[in-house]
């Protein structure tokens, strides 16, 4: 196979992550194009940003940064790849401008918008017999009147991502929790207040430590049928204002794999005629034992380096489906490994559960184990130095910030 080109859409932990999956199974560099350069894809020998664009957001300078670049490296095939919610609708807004020029996978737009829109993903949910947390909304008119339908404590997010990660206002947090009413009116008046002026998801609380969520990545063939899917069991998750819901360790094992929920998941996709990385979030509800839909996202997940980490290179299905258009059957990820951005020392000490904290230890004891930004390959002294004190800051961060959904720091 003639060498290609990895083309990723943003410059964060995912972007590394799957420039790390394209290195390892193809042992090719990657490039990146994003609006702004983040940290955790500096000094790598693995992406590199070849277009940095303040403006790639907007439809026009996102369509021509794009189709400037592939005619400017019209030499080999190129493999494009979103790695945010807002890249993969802009993906799939200029799909058709796009194909002559980039071999990818992504759904057309209204797909992508029934599902990534929270309050249409939760009615297809409903639909499909997949259950959700019981949930209300609020607008930007009626958010000071707004009756809950549930008791407090109350879980608000943002119905339209991209737009709240361009908002900014004080104590801004990816999700909060309000204990009472008070809490409510102070959070919803802060969004407010802000630039984000679209609905706000209301979600009654489920019970439970962040083991309990679940998270779930998924590849898409270009005949909308599922290739690859793999579930994780987050053991922690991230504590910081914009990292609440991201997840700082995942174990992958067979004996957490639900068959019956990963094929109302697969099904979920071919119904929708899914095209591409999904990724959902999901909690286990001990009070009724079922597993409660919180959110899909229209990409492979931020920690989805868990699923190369466990064996199932995320690169190798795409490339196999888009440029070697191989015919793929059903893979259901079932090795064990473990998977970290935070040190080992803070799902130590934050890791409630003797019996999965046995089980990462000995994955540990083993070698089994991955860090999302730490590869032997892309080795520095720039970029060591700062793994290691971005490493020693999750302590101190951990530390400051765990538990806090509030708005607070």
């Amino acid at each position: 196979m003639k060498e290609f080109l990895p083309v990723l859409l943003g410059s964060d932990a995912n972007v590394y992550g799957m420039a790390r999956s394209f290195y390892q199974q193809y042992g090719v560099h990657s490039v990146a194009v994003c609006k702004g350069a983040l940290v955790a894809t500096a000094n790598s020998r693995l992406v590199r940003i070849a277009v940095l664009e303040p403006r790639l957001e907007e439809d026009a300078v996102f369509e021509k940064t794009l189709i400037e670049f592939a005619k400017a490296h019209a030499d080999r095939p190129l493999v494009l790849v979103s790695c945010a919610d807002g890249y993969t609708v802009l993906m799939a807004r200029h799909r058709e401008a796009l194909r002559p020029y980039y071999h990818f996978a992504c759904p057309d737009l209204q797909t992508v918008l029934d599902l990534d829109i929270k309050e249409n993903f939760y009615r297809a949910c409903e639909a499909h017999g997949l259950s959700y947390p019981r949930t209300a909304s609020c607008t930007a008119q009626n958010y000071k009147t707004v009756e809950l339908p549930f008791a407090f404590p109350v879980i608000i997010k943002a119905s339209n991502s991209p737009a709240y990660w361009n908002c900014t206002f004080p104590h801004k947090k990816k999700v909060f929790l309000a204990n009472d009413r008070a809490e409510f009116d102070a959070i919803t008046a802060a969004i407010y207040g802000s630039s984000y002026q679209d609905d706000l998801i209301l979600q009654e609380y489920i019970p439970g430590d962040d083991n309990c969520m679940r998270v779930v990545n998924a590849y898409c063939g270009l005949d909308h049928k599922v290739k690859l899917i793999a579930l994780g069991r987050p053991l922690l998750e991230e504590q910081t204002p914009e990292g609440i819901g991201n997840y700082a360790a995942i174990l992958s094992d067979p004996a957490y794999n639900d068959a019956a929920l990963l094929e109302k998941l697969r099904s979920f996709l071919e119904d929708f005629g899914w095209e591409g990385y999904a990724n959902f979030d999901i909690k286990y509800d001990a009070r009724t034992g079922e597993y409660k839909m919180f959110e899909m996202n229209p990409r492979q997940g931020r920690s989805s380096y868990f699923v190369t980490a466990a064996g199932y290179n995320l690169a190798k299905w795409l490339v196999e489906d888009v440029l070697e258009h191989r015919d793929l059957g059903l893979t259901v990820a079932d090795s064990r490994s473990l998977w970290m951005i935070a040190p080992y020392g803070v799902i130590r000490k934050y890791l409630r559960d003797p019996d999965l904290l046995a089980r990462a230890a000995e994955l540990k004891r083993q070698g089994r184990c991955a860090h999302q930004l730490y590869c032997r390959e892309d080795r520095s002294l720039k970029r060591g130095l700062w793994y290691l004190r971005s490493q020693l800051n999750y302590y101190r961060k951990t530390a400051r910030y765990y538990g806090n959904k509030g708005l607070r720091d």
